[in-house]
């Protein structure tokens, strides 16, 4: 296969940075094996900081035509690396042409975008701030989708709107998504009541009271972290 020349090079430096120990970690770190989550991912064992490096290096010279190339690729690491390029290039865009442009590249791979990781260093910073001032109605769609991940990008995209105190969007979605049958997406629900419950407390324990009894037991824990400890034991004991 032909690749792109940056998409080469950066693929070439990922490579160099290999680590077999370490990927074979990862492998089971992000649930790799048959049935689980991350079933059938590939790993050449990078660390974060090293991908984030070689994307702050890259980004500018890199186009929509080598991120293809990245995001499609089997291994993890360089799928991460092409997200981190492309929030790079959105958050440095100067109009909004530039930003639909990459908006419509990241809902057109979203299917590569396969992981909680390479969904957290993403949806937040390019669906949240594209949506926020827009018809949001896309959130809902991928949040009624049935694909775990597609609900994971909604969830995490409202992150975006609860750091502007904006929270209706995402409590809708975490009523919509109240009894799904995965702790990844207990955990990113429990974490956004949470981080709302930071800046509302009492929008948060509002919707905790309404719908507790029902929700998951790792959303409810992860939801009531940073509450006090006696309202903590009434959550977990059904007392409140």
């Amino acid at each position: 296969m032909v690749h792109p020349p940056k998409a080469k090079e950066i693929i070439q430096c990922l490579e160099y940075l290999a680590d077999p120990v370490k990927a074979k970690f990862l492998q089971g770190y992000f649930k790799t094996g048959k049935g689980e989550y991350g079933e059938g991912d590939k790993f050449l064992g990078i660390k974060v900081p090293e991908q984030r490096k070689i994307a702050g290096q890259f980004w500018k010279d890199v186009n929509l035509l080598d991120l293809k190339e990245l995001i499609q690729n089997p291994y993890h690491e360089v799928r991460l690396t092409a997200v981190l390029i492309l929030v790079k290039k959105f958050q440095k865009s100067k109009s909004e042409e530039e930003k639909q442009l990459i908006v419509d590249f990241y809902l057109g791979n979203k299917q590569y975008i396969n992981n909680w990781d390479l969904v957290d260093s993403s949806a937040h910073k390019i669906l949240g701030p594209w949506l926020f001032d827009k018809d949001r109605s896309l959130l809902y769609e991928l949040a009624h989708s049935g694909q775990l991940w597609n609900q994971r990008i909604a969830v995490i995209s409202t992150f975006y709107f609860i750091d502007h105190d904006d929270f209706s969007d995402s409590m809708k979605i975490a009523e919509i998504l109240l009894r799904h049958p995965h702790d990844i997406i207990h955990k990113a629900l429990g974490w956004m009541i949470r981080e709302i419950g930071n800046r509302d407390y009492h929008t948060a324990l509002q919707f905790l009271r309404k719908h507790y009894k029902n929700m998951p037991r790792t959303m409810l824990r992860y939801a009531i972290e940073k509450f006090e400890s006696e309202i903590r034991n009434g959550f977990l004991k059904g007392t409140i």
